[in-house]
């Protein structure tokens, strides 16, 4: 019998928008896409919403040539799901089951994977992943929805990926999968990818209110309804009913733990019509979001251990930044007997505005080191893949073809300021960048206990830069690389899969690091790095359902990187940081279990070994790579429906890492427990409490390796430590309404 687990839906928030939170300006776009949410509300009927495991199949993938185990909860990771045991799907259930923080902590219900923060939270999150300090998304490549979120050549990190745009309420599922071994998957998957989803329609309006600690309030008001449309005859694109309209406004403020308030203030909006099913559909979708805050970024360790310095205080009190994007997107599906055809494009507008302080006083004593990183943005992109479903020797086969263009053009600069005020110009660069790729792999079925998936992909950029501040830095760069794949799967035998993967995945390098000839920071001659950046992966995995009710998979796996080159576009360098190739490996172990029909059961247990390839290389001592976290776990266990009670627990660990290459500063290890408690009051009416880091314990986000000077009566300090404290224990308490 499959496993079977019980859905029982819970809002997850939340209440008014803080006094004065009109502050935050609107533009036009987003005042009519709230005039249309609105309109939504209004004549919002209950519309038939499809389960959160009902999401279209990826036709890429040889499920859609198997019987899969339908398993509904909080994963879909059944036998004959996947291509390999660290691939797998998240259903949006989990999401409303879970207390979080910060909405990009959706990606740590990925096993493996965490998910910090080292400074303001309307900066992009801090990911670490199988030995990668991914940065902000450097060697992991997220998207909502098809857009992608990884920004290259960005302001402040190449890949930077920032999710505090994401509605968790809304989100059907998220597929992801580990490692370079997808077609389909491009720049800045090495480590991994994750393709979040939104649902298209919701059974009723929801309005969700949360106030909690540090002056924390959000307000979410969401809804669907169908819609008429002249002379609509869905024309075999939709239903005959017509389309659907998803409408969703949030609204958040809060202070922190922080000495400085951190003054947060986000407006989100998102306007979806949709129509049609899995085989054959459509959706066009209008997304909004401006946030600003003030930021207590990482500070000296030894201030805090001495006393010097607060627990949650800051150095510069006026770091802080501003974000926003605007998005167009649509998509298109059709399906059929022979075959299947998927398109979509977006178009977005993204702003980016950084104040940041790391070092203090050490590189200019007079002004402090603060410096904006800032970006204006426009970016178009489509994806398009045609499948054709057929017989290859006798077998059941399927080959796809995939095609994907993106085009950005970036205002992207550095500058020296005081108290958020520039006096100098380190760079300003106006970038022109474009990737395409193309892409093919077939899926064969060779008999009931062995299927295969090859693949071949082909990448290509070109870069284009003028450099207003140092002309010698104007000009072009090119790259291109040919990444095979492959995937083998044995079973099932007894309920249980064997997986065999391999392939050869990329992460593209910053257009400066690329054209630059000139260092802005010494004058010198800068050293120019290849476009882009090839790794290769292997791996081994199982999975299993051998015990009624768990869903279990074990992977071996192994990843090295040709260079762990990165442009670091803080003030200190403005140019390429050179670090040599890289070989890491390490065991995955994940398990789901349903044991009882009210209770849930999560475990996911990792281990790296992460080097760098050469002994004493980067012109330091000893092999190490910081940041590189070897050992990540998360337990959780999630109640539902005992009297009218929910409940989730969940404990995540990190172990000890090293902070520098030679091992001689080490990050402590933290555990942090998050716990929720709902009560459905009636039908419609719901209560939840969160309690993040239930136990109150003091821990650190993130630690770095850092030379600084605190203040000018100090000296400075080389190969310190700076730190961005865990925040304390928090309470939110949240009232759901289904209208």
């Amino acid at each position: 019998m499959p496993v079977r687990w019980i859905r029982f839906e819970l809002g997850n928030t939340l209440i008014t928008a803080r006094k004065g939170f009109a502050r935050l300006k609107m533009a036009s776009f987003r005042c009519a896409s709230l005039m249309l949410f609105i309109t939504v509300c209004v004549h919002a009927e209950p519309a038939d919403a499809p389960a959160d495991d009902s999401a279209p199949a990826s036709a890429s993938s040889s499920a859609k040539n198997l019987a899969p185990v339908k398993v509904e909860g909080h994963y879909n990771n059944g036998i004959g799901t996947s291509d390999a045991a660290s691939q797998g799907v998240i259903l949006g259930s989990l999401l409303q089951d879970i207390p979080l923080l910060r909405p990009g902590e959706v990606l740590e219900a990925i096993p493996g994977m965490v998910v910090t923060q080292h400074s303001g939270d309307g900066k992009a999150n801090q990911y670490f992943l199988r030995g990668y300090n991914l940065d902000h998304g450097t060697d992991f490549a997220t998207s909502v929805d098809g857009v992608p979120v990884n920004m290259p050549t960005n302001a402040h990190g190449q890949g930077y990926s920032d999710l505090n745009f994401l509605i968790p309420e809304l989100v059907q599922q998220i597929d992801y999968r580990k490692g370079t071994y997808y077609a389909e998957n491009g720049d800045f998957s090495a480590a991994g990818s994750a393709d979040i989803l939104y649902r298209k329609d919701l059974p009723a309006p929801i309005l969700n209110l949360t106030l909690g600690s540090f002056d924390y309030r959000r307000v979410l008001l969401a809804g669907s309804t169908p819609v008429s449309l002249p002379a609509w005859t869905g024309a075999g694109n939709g239903s005959a009913a017509g389309p659907t309209l998803l409408g969703a406004v949030e609204v958040m403020s809060e202070n922190g733990p922080w000495r400085l308030p951190e003054d947060m203030h986000k407006f989100n909006g998102l306007a979806r019509l949709s129509d049609g099913d899995d085989a054959r559909g459509w959706s066009i979708d209008l997304n909004a979001y401006d946030a600003h805050w003030d930021s207590t970024d990482q500070v000296p360790l030894s201030l805090i251990q001495s006393g010097a310095l607060c627990r949650f205080c800051a150095l510069d009190t006026s770091d802080g930044g501003y974000s926003g994007r605007d998005i167009l997107s649509g998509e298109w599906h059709n399906q059929d007997a022979s075959g299947y055809t998927r398109v979509s494009a977006y178009a977005e507008h993204y702003r980016l505005q950084l104040f940041s302080d790391f070092t203090y006083f050490e590189l200019r004593p007079d002004t402090g080191d603060q410096f904006e990183q800032a970006e204006s943005r426009n970016l178009v992109g489509t994806k398009m893949a045609q499948g054709w479903t057929g017989s290859l020797f006798g077998h059941d086969s399927t080959t796809e073809a995939g095609f994907q263009l993106r085009h950005d053009h970036i205002d992207v600069g550095l500058f020296n300021t005081e108290d958020r005020i520039p006096f100098q110009t380190v760079n300003d660069n106006r970038v022109s960048e474009t990737e395409a790729a193309a892409y093919l792999e077939n899926t064969t079925i060779w008999s009931d206990w062995f299927r295969s998936q090859i693949g071949i992909r082909q990448d290509n950029i070109h870069l284009g830069l003028t450099e207003l501040n140092i002309p010698q830095n104007t000009g072009t760069g090119s790259g291109n690389r040919t990444s095979p794949k492959l995937a083998l799967v044995f079973g099932p035998w007894a309920k249980t899969e064997f997986f065999l993967d391999a392939g050869n995945g990329f992460h593209s390098n910053d257009a400066r690091g690329v054209i630059y000839r000139v260092d802005p920071t010494t004058g010198g001659p800068a050293s120019p790095v290849p476009a882009l950046v090839g790794a290769f992966g292997q791996e081994v995995g199982v999975r299993t359902e051998i015990i009624p009710g768990l869903q279990s998979s074990l992977s071996l796996w192994r990843l090295n990187s040709e260079s762990e080159l990165v442009y670091d576009a803080d003030s200190a360098v403005g140019s390429t940081t050179p670090n040599g190739a890289s070989r890491r490996y390490g065991v995955e172990w994940s398990n789901h279990a349903v044991l009882t029909d009210w209770l849930l059961f999560d475990a996911d247990l990792s281990y790296t070994h992460a080097r760098f390839a050469n002994n004493n290389d980067n012109g330091e001592p000893g092999d190490h790579i910081p940041n590189a976290v070897p050992k990540v776990g998360s337990i959780g266990l999630t109640m539902h429906d005992v009297d009218d009670w929910s409940g989730d627990i969940k404990l995540r660990y990190i172990g000890k890492y090293p902070l520098s290459q030679d091992n001689t500063l080490v990050g402590s290890s933290a555990i942090v427990t998050n716990l929720r408690l709902a009560r459905a009051l009636t039908p419609s009416i719901s209560l939840s409490l969160d309690v993040l880091n239930l136990f109150d314990r003091k821990y650190y986000d993130i630690e770095y390796e850092q030379d600084y000077r605190a203040s000018l009566a100090s000296a400075p300090v080389p190969n310190g430590i700076t730190v961005h404290p865990g925040e304390p224990r928090e309470v939110r308490l949240s009232l759901d309404l289904k209208l």
